[in-house]
């Protein structure tokens, strides 16, 4: 499906069959979404995350709440994020805002996830400073030798956020530098488009 094809009452359609392609090339990290907070200060920040789900509702990727980014988030719930698959000289922007999901949802992602990487979100403190690698694997051993005897917890500070969309726009990069672009804006009565100059 390209932009000119492309229904104009969800962007929804578009941004399926473009990832859908993405996953083919790229089975393992297709779905790399780099996302932009603020802080208190209006100083930007970005950085990679895996998109995990998403549908109608906006775009779910899970983190620590106590991380540079959750805190900046606390601050400043608006986000920006964008895909990039040089393969197709495809990019999608997405503006919007976010929420937490659920505990039961964070709760379902986080056990499907493998046990070491349960335990590393236990383990780490994210963003704060650590003296030396080694001291980080040492706090990682620790933890696995705590639940060698116990059950593990999703911990409280680890979940989902999931960004609900204002604005979603799509570019399709071209040899001539005429390049289609294509932007979703939502609206009270649904999902408005609009094309963009190069």
């Amino acid at each position: 499906m390209d932009i000119q094809s492309a229904p104009n009452n969800s962007p929804f359609p578009l941004f399926e069959n473009w990832l859908n392609s993405a996953r083919e090339h790229d089975p393992v990290y297709y779905c790399g979404m780099n996302i932009a907070t603020v802080d208190h200060k209006g100083r930007p920040a970005n950085r990679v995350v895996l998109l995990k789900q998403h549908d109608e509702q906006g775009f779910v990727f899970y983190t620590n709440y106590n991380s540079r980014k959750g805190q900046e988030l606390s601050v400043n719930p608006y986000i920006s994020a964008s895909f990039w698959w040089s393969a197709f000289q495809r990019q999608i922007r997405i503006e919007g805002k976010v929420d937490k999901v659920s505990s039961e949802q964070s709760d379902r992602y986080f056990f499907s996830r493998p046990r070491g990487s349960q335990l590393a979100a236990i383990a780490s403190h994210q963003s704060e400073s650590i003296e030396s690698i080694k001291a980080l694997e040492q706090q990682y051993q620790q933890v696995v030798s705590q639940h060698q005897t116990t059950d593990i917890k999703r911990p409280e500070h680890w979940g989902g956020y999931r960004i609900v969309p204002s604005r979603i726009e799509f570019w399709q990069g071209l040899d001539h530098r005429l390049h289609h672009r294509l932007v979703y804006l939502k609206t009270d009565s649904g999902w408005q488009t609009q094309f963009l100059q190069p």
